[in-house]
């Protein structure tokens, strides 16, 4: 367990004390177990990799009201966890919603991440503008209407022993890539009181009302000018091609997309050596 912002995170945590750290956030629906190949990598090529369940998820706290989850308490958790494992600064990676704070903490502290690594997520000012007026875009982010619904959104997940929920991590080309067991895992997790609307409460607290002044939350970070990298699978069923294009006018400092061929949106289970390799080759920035 860490103590980081108030709140209590469990992480799975290796490698050695003194390696570089790497700070790992997962996404919705998931927890800290989607970066357990990536944990493995980390710590034998002799970095300290830590994958926190994010605030709402697994056994970290989970504050009920939906204004605790708010992008800017989300970047603290992030904040103040660096700083629980003694560092001033790490490599931050993230992935869906793990990669929204990711950019959104890179871009307000800039000075506390050494590089930044995203998954599936372009920058959120990219994606805001490709939700607003591109269709494909619009089609893919359909469901996060229902997610905004409190109380229909958890009926429909939670429905038929989980069935929808389940059935994400089958979406697009991902097949059997998460195994039955993880998927179990995050079932269980979100199936606790009052869990599955925390981990709902990402989309309402930051995407909520409209989608105007919540998207401006989330946008207003700037240009990112820390050494970035950005994987998106060409297959991904969420997230757009134009967003991922264009996310290069909005990073200064040193930047690279990876466009992994065929691969959906759980790139951590699907394309587990390409994802290590991307993180590895981010110690030597």
């Amino acid at each position: 367990m860490v103590k980081a912002n108030g709140l209590r995170f469990r992480a799975m945590v290796d490698g050695p004390p003194d390696g570089e750290l790497f700070i790992l956030l997962h996404g919705f629906p998931e927890g800290a177990e989607s970066w357990s190949r990536q944990l493995d990598a980390l710590a034998k090529a002799g970095h300290l990799a830590v994958a926190p369940d994010l605030r709402g998820y697994g056994l970290s706290d989970a504050p009920e009201d939906v204004e605790s989850y708010s992008i800017d308490h989300l970047a603290d958790d992030v904040r103040f966890m660096i700083t629980a494992f003694g560092r001033p600064a790490a490599h931050v990676a993230g992935h869906d919603w793990g990669a929204m704070v990711a950019w959104f903490f890179a871009g307000r502290y800039p000075e506390m991440t050494k590089t930044l690594t995203a998954l599936s997520v372009p920058h959120p000012a990219a994606l805001a503008a490709a939700s607003r007026d591109d269709e494909d875009q619009q089609a893919r982010s359909r469901y996060v209407g229902l997610f905004l619904e409190a109380g229909k959104a958890e009926r429909v997940l939670s429905d038929d022993e989980f069935r929808r929920f389940r059935q994400m991590f089958r979406s697009g080309p991902s097949g059997d890539a998460v195994p039955d067991k993880v998927i179990d895992h995050f079932v269980r997790s979100v199936s606790r009181p009052g869990r599955l609307t925390a981990a709902l409460n990402y989309y309402r607290a930051n995407l909520g009302g409209g989608g105007g002044g919540a998207w401006a939350a989330l946008t207003e970070i700037g240009p990112i000018k820390v050494p970035t990298v950005l994987l998106w699978g060409d297959q991904d069923p969420a997230l757009g091609r134009r967003a991922v294009e264009e996310t290069e006018k909005h990073v200064e400092g040193e930047y690279r997309l990876e466009v992994l061929q065929g691969a959906g949106h759980w790139l951590q289970f699907e394309r587990p050596g390409e994802v290590s390799l991307a993180l590895t080759s981010a110690a030597s920035k």
